[in-house]
């Protein structure tokens, strides 16, 4: 394990098991000041096949630092090499390995939260459905930043409406091809948000896109799909960003940390107190 110390942040790498490979964790701390934190599990971008703990600093700092909370940024195993369903069951024992040491590092496992841009608000979204349906890790909050939700790539945006798109259909096409490379796998809900028929009782969500990103409608109809699910979910358009641009988008990063401030604020008098139970979630949802 590795330690630093940069803007207030105790930052340290540490290698742990994962599904077909070990993985890093890259830990971000705030200075303790007595007040137990919430825990944001973040997963970078990179189409599945590509990007590194270093890509998503910047938002990890960011989230850390102004939330507060101990952030904890997944360095999943990429395709073609690890496909399917490596990246996502990495996600899970990130999870695992989250609750296991929250204590030790003053943060509260009953408060988590998950954040990603790109394949990473993939990963973000579908491992929130594989706690729910596991059963023994509560997530309470998602955050997603122009996530990549749809291998059938159906629901793009028009490349000639799109003003000076940063990402291309044959870029999104070769990024699934290599993570799904079984015709099955790309309507499996664990994969393919959009196709799942599953997301009551997923954690409220906010979804970031960005004007200049041919994702945008995707990660706008998913959104939807989850209110009318009941999930509690605001929806943003970032009208100057690009699909790359937006994981360090200042105002998209303010939203992200406003919108954990407000889930994952310490409810110890009631909804989140260990062996209380949960209260439900409110089922209108803000825009």
């Amino acid at each position: 394990m590795a330690s630093t110390l940069d803007l207030g942040l105790c930052i340290e790498d540490v290698r742990i098991a994962g599904h077909a490979q070990p993985i890093t964790l890259r830990s971000y701390r705030p200075a303790s000041d007595g007040t137990v934190l919430p825990v944001v599990l973040y997963f970078h971008g990179g189409g599945f096949v590509r990007g590194t703990l270093d890509d998503a600093d910047i938002a990890a700092t960011t989230i850390s630092r102004d939330t507060p909370a101990w952030v904890v940024s997944v360095g999943y195993s990429l395709a073609p090499a690890f496909p399917f369903p490596a990246a996502p069951e990495d996600a899970y024992r990130a999870a695992q390995w989250v609750v296991a040491n929250a204590r030790a590092q003053g943060a509260d496992a009953n408060r988590i939260g998950v954040a990603g841009h790109d394949a990473g608000g993939n990963l973000a979204t579908c491992l929130a459905a594989i706690a729910r349906d596991r059963g023994d890790i509560a997530i309470h909050a998602q955050a997603l930043l122009a996530p990549l939700l749809d291998p059938s790539m159906t629901r793009m945006a028009d490349e000639n409406k799109v003003l000076s798109p940063d990402i291309c259909a044959s870029e999104c096409a070769q990024c699934y091809r290599a993570y799904l490379p079984n015709a099955s796998q790309r309507l499996h809900p664990y994969a393919a948000p959009l196709e799942s028929r599953r997301l009551a009782g997923l954690p409220p969500a906010l979804i970031a896109s960005a004007q200049h990103d041919l994702l945008h409608i995707e990660a706008e109809k998913y959104a939807g799909e989850l209110i009318a699910a009941g999930v509690p979910t605001e929806v943003t358009r970032h009208v100057d960003a690009s699909h790359y641009g937006l994981v360090t988008d200042p105002s998209a990063l303010a939203d992200v940390v406003a919108f954990f401030r407000k889930r994952l604020r310490d409810r110890t008098d009631h909804a989140q107190r260990p062996g209380h139970t949960r209260a439900k979630p409110k089922t209108h949802a803000a825009h």
